[in-house]
């Protein structure tokens, strides 16, 4: 088939203009649209698709403008064959129209709205200038006219919008930001903010709340969701939000500018002690992605793991995020708060032949003293009976605290391998102690758990037996007794699946947490969502494995 020749030539039709474009524009101000017949001319204002700068702010600043610029770009759909999409773009407004500045502010569902969920778009899954819908709770990003905010607002008819990261509420499609009292309670659960004088008063006067459905609460002690396996972290989480001067920096300090491992567990803190939240739990959702990420997902929510080895990572990685340094010490609250001095004196043994052709274990002559620092305390648990009692039941063996405290007295010595080491505590020690009660030996086929039960005191705990003595400049007297008390108690709990499990089947771990409440001088016990009180004299009935402890302050 022979070719058709074109009807004109092509240098002919050169001078003829392209079609409009047909993406939806934008007027500014008082500018009006432009009628169907001389459609095809640009408005002044808008440049390849985009409204100009002046359009973007919308009563923001000059750094939100920029952002806003680059969102219209974000998260557009634009359908071709739509000829009106030019011409019934929505105009934007700086304000509202006079009268209605409450408009559509009754459409917000404050009992949907849960923002302890890492904020990211929830069609693009990105964690730039990610805005919520205040009506649905669903995060989108952007909110300029081609963001996927503004097709939300279109299509469902949600109009109310808050910036997850400025707090700022605006209204959509029209753009303009609200300004209402009636908005701050929101923009508190967003991220809540204490005074000085606020936080001062945690810890002496008791307070009571209520969540939006009615239901009774103490900021402080609220339950933290266990989304999956996450346990672990949740008691960690609680230990920490109960040691004043940990808290009160995390409170109070700016960390805008810190790694996002010391701000989410600072935005996580304020949450767990909100008095004005919506809701009387918490989900540590957005730490545990952080913690995830950063540990290559040694620790996530998937999967269930030890809280000492958890606190051991946390505490050293949460130092470094507040500019701490490696070699350094005291150079961040977690080292100042935490950290103390041992001194470990080490000999080595050495094995001959005497004449009898038998072996002697000699002890080396030099001792070798060694001080290092240390954030936690391992306690060695005696050995768990073999044999059943005489009336065929389990013995279940009980030991003070103070009896595996004498680790540390100097005196007694452990051997390691060909060394033989005693360990002392050094002055001053620092004003919380960690002790981890070592319950569970792993070896190549099992891991063993040792389930005697530690008796200890709630308060007064006396820790002067185990500390070298000070030298006169230190100030404390030759056998001055140094105080501590309980503040907090994760232990441990092997349940198993079923009823009918085979003998020698791993059991689950449950781990809870008991913390103390100052203000009311009462015990708490949190498991995930369960938040009971509990009596001090049967704390030690369970497994401990993780105690927290203050020292007292010294009078005068």
């Amino acid at each position: 088939m022979s070719k058709r020749h074109a009807e004109e030539d092509l240098d002919a039709i050169t001078t003829v203009d392209s079609p409009a474009s047909k993406r939806p524009r934008v007027s500014e101000g008082t500018e009006s649209l432009t009628s169907n017949e001389d459609h095809q001319a640009r408005p002044k204002d808008i440049t390849n698709g985009h409204s100009s700068s002046n359009d973007v702010t919308n009563g923001g600043t000059a750094q939100d403008a920029a952002v806003e610029s680059a969102d219209d770009s974000v998260g557009a759909v634009v359908d071709d064959d739509d000829e009106r999409s030019a011409l019934t773009s929505h105009r934007r407004q700086e304000a509202p129209a006079e009268g209605y500045t409450d408009l559509y502010l009754d459409t917000i569902n404050r009992s949907v709205l849960d923002f302890d969920f890492e904020k990211l778009c929830s069609v693009t899954l990105s964690n730039i200038n990610v805005y919520a819908c205040l009506v649905c709770g669903r995060y989108y990003q952007g909110r300029g006219p081609k963001s996927h905010a503004y097709f939300h607002s279109l299509e469902v008819g949600h109009h109310v919008f808050v910036n997850m990261g400025t707090k700022r509420v605006y209204v959509l499609p029209e753009g303009y930001e609200v300004k209402s009292k009636s908005l701050e309670d929101i923009k508190f659960v967003v991220d809540p903010r204490y005074s000085k004088e606020a936080v001062a008063k945690l810890d002496t006067e008791p307070e009571s709340s209520r969540d939006l459905a009615g239901k009774k609460y103490t900021p402080g002690f609220v339950g933290l969701n266990n989304i999956k396996e996450n346990d672990y972290l949740n008691v960690i989480v609680h230990s920490l939000a109960h040691v004043p001067p940990l808290r009160n920096f995390f409170m109070l300090e700016d960390l805008s500018s810190a790694p996002q491992l010391a701000q989410r567990f600072s935005i996580l803190v304020r949450k767990i002690w909100n008095p004005r939240a919506f809701k009387s739990h918490v989900s540590p959702h957005e730490l545990l992605q952080e913690v995830s990420l950063r540990s290559n997902k040694r620790f996530s929510l998937l999967e269930q793991a030890d809280p000492v080895d958890f606190l051991s990572w946390f505490l050293n990685h949460l130092h470094l995020a507040l500019g701490g340094s490696k070699t350094k010490a005291g150079t961040s609250i977690v080292q100042k708060v935490f950290q103390g001095r041992l001194k470990v004196e080490s000999q080595q043994i050495t094995a001959k032949a005497d004449a009898g052709d038998r072996l002697r274990f000699e002890e080396a002559a030099e001792v070798k003293v060694d001080v290092s620092r240390f954030l936690m305390l391992t306690l060695d648990l005696p050995a768990a009976p073999l044999f059943q009692d005489e009336l065929d039941r389990n013995i279940i063996p009980q030991v003070p605290l103070v009896n595996i405290l004498s680790k540390y007295d100097g005196i007694r010595s452990q051997e390691h391998l060909n060394h033989r080491r005693r360990y002392r505590l050094l002055h001053p020690l620092p004003p919380y102690l960690v002790f981890h009660i070592k319950r569970f030996s792993r070896n190549k086929f099992v891991t063993e758990r040792n389930p005697t039960i530690v008796t200890f005191p709630v308060r007064s705990l006396d820790m002067s037996p185990y500390v070298e003595p000070a030298p006169a400049a230190a100030g404390y007297a030759q056998g001055e007794p140094i105080w501590y008390d309980l503040v907090a108690n994760v232990t441990h709990e092997a349940i198993r699946s079923r009823d009918d499990s085979v003998e020698g089947e791993t059991p689950r771990k449950v781990w809870r947490v008991q913390l103390r409440d100052k203000a009311r001088d009462e015990w708490i016990q949190v498991q995930d969502l369960f938040v009971e009180e509990v009596r001090k004299e049967i704390l030690f009935l369970g497994e401990s494995y993780l105690q927290v402890w203050e020292r007292r302050r010294r009078r005068g």
